[in-house]
């Protein structure tokens, strides 16, 4: 399934962190690391629900 990458650099920032985290250690929690990604890159409420959507759908994103 293809995903639209959005244009915004905080979250792509945002998303790359998560990936990198999850690669590190695949056990912690999704919902806890996006919303410390939401905090760090000071993500709205839109951007944050694609954060959570896009993890979901996409275990495996490389960094």
């Amino acid at each position: 399934m293809s995903t639209v990458i959005p244009q915004g650099t905080a979250l792509k920032k945002a998303i790359a962190w998560v990936s990198e985290k999850r690669q590190a250690q695949p056990d912690l929690n999704v919902k806890k690391l996006v919303n410390d990604a939401c905090l760090q890159f000071d993500l709205s409420p839109k951007d944050s629900e694609f954060l959570l959507r896009f993890v979901k759908e996409n275990p495996d994103t490389p960094s």
